[in-house]
């Protein structure tokens, strides 16, 4: 497991979080009963969806030796080493309008993603 500390100083995180999106991870940690303290928002790429990508978001109290923890005000982020290569620069944002609620993953590696926004290709 890798820790944030061990990042140099000038090197930003590889993975970002909105105010938004933390102020509803927030909320659906609480109404979970998600200790913030204990668990980790799990951040993972996995195969699927109909761009042959797609993102895993979740609690985890489990760290994998290749984990990278990232601290993100308040957040701490694990990311496996192959999902942080696919991730990097991405930032979570939580949305609540017209055009659909919920995560919404902007991730600046993407070249193609599917029209309902769950999938991905690079």
């Amino acid at each position: 497991m890798t820790e944030t500390s061990s990042r140099p100083a000038h090197e930003p995180p590889p993975f970002g979080i909105t105010e938004r999106a933390r102020h509803r991870l927030a909320a659906v940690a609480a109404r979970e009963g998600v200790d913030l303290g204990a668990a980790w928002l799990r951040v993972a790429v996995v195969a699927g969806g109909c761009s042959g990508l797609t993102y895993d978001l979740g609690w985890d109290t489990a760290l994998n030796p290749d984990d990278e923890v990232v601290d993100l005000e308040g957040f701490r982020v694990a990311l496996d080493l192959k999902s942080r290569l696919y991730v990097e620069g991405t930032t979570l944002d939580f949305t609540d309008g017209l055009e659909g609620k919920g995560f919404h993953f902007d991730n600046p590696q993407a070249t193609r993603t599917c029209a309902c926004g769950e999938s991905f290709s690079l």
